[in-house]
């Protein structure tokens, strides 16, 4: 099992290239599942969810074709094509890897009219149930009945009618699940306090260059009228709002100046504004953002929120930029039970945190040391790498497996502003 080692204390400087999103391209993925025409996605990552996601769609008869795949470069051209569905049925063996595969079924719902999926794994950040997306498609009158850990849905024949839903509370991926399927819907679809992520954003304007008709774009009440077929498209991939935060966050931790190309200031504000707030200076540029210091690093408070709020994927990160600030900083995690598992790890690297419930009490330390530490769930590990840049001595990162789901070859971006990383092979 490979993990990586870092020797920390080197100041990071130079330009680092952003990749395309991984929790956007999760779900424009399966919008190839809605025509028989090719759909090619440009800017997707290298990543190991979207080899399993490309895996899972060639279950279902789709064929893939991957362009741009010369070792040297970032991100990849891919082009798939669903002209016959030949299975319905996404397994349990798949789906239990990679949480994101709940999101085939609305689409398989909505073309073939039947889909059955199983109960989805993937994640050690707590429980994150699927009954909204099921309660989503039942109001668009989807029959839906779960057996033996699978879920199986039905659509009346002549297919899904549509109808209204109000999401009792905001959840991306059954705003997802729910948008693609109501795009084939016979009539109109009319969902509201709906997720208003920027990779919402990206999968409704992929569905609209593919024929759909949606209305209310990036607002919380989006109105789908359905179509009885939808076209191929070529699309780009948006920029990976996350990574770019987590690698502004390993910058400013290590007084660096870093210039992430390709980020787009406008989808990541919340996190631009707690480094600024933090003393960190952020400048937005036409192509990119320019990080740069600007004395001591400073305490913030922070509480996670649905966009536009504070990124739950973001809180481990600013933890552990945190940890060197000076005075005391209090964050709140409001969407995930279960998502403090890196803290026992940052303090092992001399940080001194607190925990209670939601909230965590971070305590500014003048320094960390390097140490062994252990990776447990994909934003947690990162936040022990960016520790690790700052750290004095040495750090290992065990359980690589968990950056390599969501951090396009993170030890290259890193060697090219000049920390001193390495991925070592077998534990």
């Amino acid at each position: 099992m490979d993990k990586i080692v870092i020797q920390g204390g080197k100041r990071l400087s130079g330009t680092l290239p952003i990749s395309g999103a991984k929790n956007a391209a999760l779900t424009l993925l399966p919008c190839a599942l809605l025509t028989e025409e090719p759909v090619t996605l440009r800017n997707l990552p290298r990543l190991a969810d979207i080899d399993q996601f490309q895996h899972l769609l060639n279950g279902f008869g789709v064929s893939t074709a991957i362009a741009g795949s010369r070792p040297e470069d970032f991100g990849r051209v891919m082009t798939l094509q669903a002209t016959r569905l030949t299975s319905t049925v996404a397994p349990y063996d798949i789906v239990r890897k990679m949480r994101a595969s709940i999101l085939v079924l609305g689409p398989l719902l909505a073309r073939a009219g039947e889909a059955t999926v199983s109960l989805p794994g993937g994640c050690a950040i707590g429980n994150r149930p699927i009954d909204l997306h099921l309660k989503a498609l039942e109001a668009m009158g989807a029959e839906i009945e779960l057996a033996a850990g699978y879920v199986r849905a039905h659509a009346p024949d002549g297919g899904l009618p549509g109808g209204d839903f109000t999401f009792p509370v905001v959840s991306v991926g059954a705003t997802e699940n729910a948008l693609m399927a109501a795009v084939l819907a016979k009539g109109t679809t009319r969902l509201e306090n709906a997720a208003r992520e920027p990779e919402i954003v990206d999968l409704c304007k992929l569905l609209a260059a593919m024929g759909a008709e949606i209305e209310g774009i990036g607002e919380s009440e989006l109105t789908i009228h359905g179509v009885d077929r939808l076209h191929g498209a070529t699309y780009r991939v948006m920029a990976d709002r996350i990574e770019a935060g987590s690698y502004a966050c390993a910058a400013a931790i290590t007084g660096g100046e870093v210039f992430l190309k390709g980020a787009d200031a406008h989808d990541m504000r919340a996190t631009t504004h707690a480094l600024r707030n933090a003393g960190v200076v952020v400048e937005e540029r036409k192509d990119g953002i320019q990080i740069s210091p600007n004395g001591p690093l400073k305490a913030v408070n922070i509480s996670t929120a649905p966009f536009p709020g504070f990124a739950t994927d973001m809180q481990a990160q600013m933890m552990a930029l945190l940890c060197l600030a000076e005075g005391t900083s209090v964050l709140n995690e409001t969407i995930f039970e279960n998502r403090y598992m890196h803290v026992p790890e940052l303090n092992r690297m001399g940080a001194h945190i607190e925990t209670n419930g939601h909230t965590a009490v971070v305590h500014g330390v003048k320094k960390l040391t390097g140490a062994e530490v252990m990776a447990t769930d994909l934003r947690a590990s990162m936040s022990l790498v960016i520790a690790g840049l700052a750290a004095e001595g040495e750090t290992t990162v065990h359980r690589l497996y968990h950056l390599d789901r969501g951090y396009e070859r993170l030890e290259e971006k890193l060697q090219l502003v000049g920390a001193q990383v390495e991925r070592v092979g077998g534990d």
